[in-house]
Order: C-alpha cells, then sequence, then structure tokens
C-alpha cells in the first residue's frame, strides 16, 4: 500500500482518536464507551505508527503526526489511570474504611473488654499480691526484666530496623486475629484475652515493685495506637465469625462473603495505623525523651486514630448510605 492509500484508509480513525484525546483531557469523566473507543483507536494507531516506520520512514510529516497522536493519547490514558488511582486511595481513605470500622462499633466494644479485663485483673493481681508476683518466674529473671530487659528491648536494634520488624510482627498479629474470627470467634477472643494478659504481667511486675511510671512511660507512647489497631484487628474477627454464628436471612456462605469484603477493608486500612505504631515503638518510645513528650505523641497518634476511624466514620456511613440510596 502505497502512503497516499495508506492515510486515506486510516485518515477517519486518527482524526477521532484526536478529536477522543481532546475531549479526555478538558473532561474530569468520560463514558465508559469513548473510554473504550479511546483505548482501541490508541491501540490501533499505535500499530499504524510502528507499520510508517517502517514503510514510510522517510517521510517525517506522516511519522511525526502518528507520534504525536499516539504520544497525546497515551498522557491522557496514563494520566487519567494514575488519576483513578489516586482519587480510589482517596476515598478508601475518608470513606470505605472509617465508615467499615463504625459499622462494627459494637465488636469494638466486646473486643475492648476482652483486652482490657485481663490486662486490668492481671496488672491489680500481681501489683499487690507478694505471692502472686512471685509465680510469674524465677526471681533473677523477673529482676533483670524489671530493672534492664524491658527498657532495653526498645532499643536492642537501629531504630529503622526495629520499627520494620515491629510493624511485620503486629500485621501478623492483626491479621491472624482477624482471620482466626472466622473459627467461630473463639480464636480471635482467646488472642484478645493473650495479648492483654501479657500487658497485664509486665505490668503488675513494674507496678510490685513501684515502678509503674516508667512503665507506663514506655508502653503507651506506641501502645495506645498499638492496641487500638490489634483491638479492631480483632473487631472484625469476632464480626466475621458472627456472621457465621448468625447469619440471619441468609445462609452462611453469603453472609460470610458480604461480611469478609466489608471487614476486610477494616484490615487493609489497619496495616496504615500498625506502620504509625511501628514508626512510633522505633523512633520514639526507647528516646532519652521526657516522658510527657513521648506519651504526648502516643496520645496525639491515638486520637487521630479514633477521630479519623469512629467519630469521622459515624459521617462517612451516612455519607455511603446516602450515595447507594
Amino acid at each position: 500500500m502505497d502512503i497516499d492509500a495508506f492515510v486515506a484508509t486510516h485518515q477517519y480513525s486518527w482524526a477521532r482518536l484526536g478529536d477522543l484525546t481532546q475531549r479526555a483531557r478538558k473532561l474530569t469523566t468520560i463514558s465508559s464507551d469513548d473510554l473504550d473507543e479511546l483505548v482501541s483507536l490508541y491501540q490501533r494507531t499505535g500499530s499504524h505508527l510502528a507499520h510508517a516506520r517502517i514503510e514510510y520512514g522517510a517521510d517525517e510529516a506522516i511519522v511525526g503526526r502518528l507520534t504525536f497522536l499516539v504520544a497525546e493519547a497515551h498522557g491522557v490514558l496514563y494520566g487519567r489511570r494514575e488519576t483513578n488511582v489516586r482519587e480510589a486511595v482517596s476515598r478508601f481513605l475518608t470513606l470505605t474504611f472509617p465508615a467499615a470500622v463504625w459499622r462494627i462499633r459494637r465488636f469494638i466494644v466486646v473486643a475492648t473488654l476482652l483486652t482490657m479485663v485481663p490486662w486490668i485483673v492481671f496488672q491489680v493481681w500481681i501489683g499487690v499480691s507478694p505471692d502472686a508476683f512471685n509465680l510469674t518466674g524465677d526471681p533473677a529473671v523477673t529482676e533483670a526484666y524489671i530493672e534492664n530487659d524491658f527498657e532495653d528491648y526498645y532499643s536492642s536494634q537501629p531504630a529503622q530496623n526495629f520499627a520494620g520488624q515491629v510493624f511485620l510482627n503486629n500485621v501478623r498479629v492483626g491479621i491472624l486475629a482477624f482471620a482466626a474470627g472466622i473459627l467461630l470467634c473463639v480464636f480471635t477472643a482467646g488472642i484478645l484475652i493473650y495479648n492483654g494478659a501479657n500487658v497485664g504481667v509486665a505490668g503488675g511486675l513494674f507496678t510490685h515493685v513501684g515502678e509503674w511510671e516508667r512503665f507506663w512511660g514506655l508502653i503507651l507512647p506506641h501502645g495506645l495506637l498499638e492496641i487500638s489497631a490489634v483491638i479492631v484487628s480483632g473487631a472484625a474477627g469476632l464480626r466475621l465469625g458472627w456472621s457465621v454464628i448468625a447469619p440471619g436471612d441468609q445462609t452462611r456462605w453469603t453472609a460470610l462473603s458480604a461480611q469478609g469484603r466489608d471487614v476486610g477493608n477494616v484490615v487493609i486500612g489497619l496495616i496504615i495505623a500498625f506502620a504509625v505504631a511501628g514508626l512510633i515503638e522505633g523512633f520514639v518510645t526507647g528516646q532519652p525523651w521526657p516522658t510527657s513528650l513521648r506519651i504526648g505523641i502516643g496520645v496525639l497518634a491515638f486520637v487521630a486514630f479514633w477521630g479519623w476511624s469512629l467519630v469521622y466514620g459515624k459521617r462517612a456511613d451516612e455519607l455511603l448510605r446516602a450515595e447507594s440510596a
């Protein structure tokens, strides 16, 4: 095919590609049909450009025109894709995640009790009872734990390595607490109770020897956010398990699938919380800063998390319901 016939054959599709590209550039949204046509013409014109370079490479006008058309369409399509990704991430953070947390608020209350009751029981019991204190382990090991090991743990590695290790461990615990919920809530409840009891034992040891201020100074900076995120992970797992126990009018599989999608968004969003908690534990908790400053950072993260996930979550849930109405 000579160059005149080549141009005449494809002239319309090139003009259409240029028109759609300009429309897509000017409009914030275009119809799905126009977008599909734009993608098809972009791919077709790309093959025309490759053919023109081989057959008519000496004709700079035709090669240059096609190069311009393909480059313009490429910029619009991939720029739009990046915009769509940013919009999806923004929507997830501002609507999907906080709304999903708000919907499991009753399970968050249960998960909080499962964590805090054993924490309080063990911390008070060991803190006031010499017999309970002596039962926790070898006296020499306990003394080393209180005097050095507990505090040294937070500066045992370079901050960035420690933060990364803590983040991965917290994500593992969070995912386990969520996924275990499918086993009729039992294992998720056990994980929450175990975590609460562990912290309670540590707090009881420090309280018993009058070092409770040092304990809170080391646990609160990162623990306020970290424990909150674990509790919400556990609440998501409890909600998942409850859909199996009490599916309502749906089959258990349908209820499980529906709840799995919704509470799965909670766990995805919590990765950010675990990352922030890891950074605080790695770069703040073990620092020789005033205790009030370190705890203040933890309180700010705690307030931001619950304000984002619950206080704003109610509003986000209302907005999503209004959209679907």
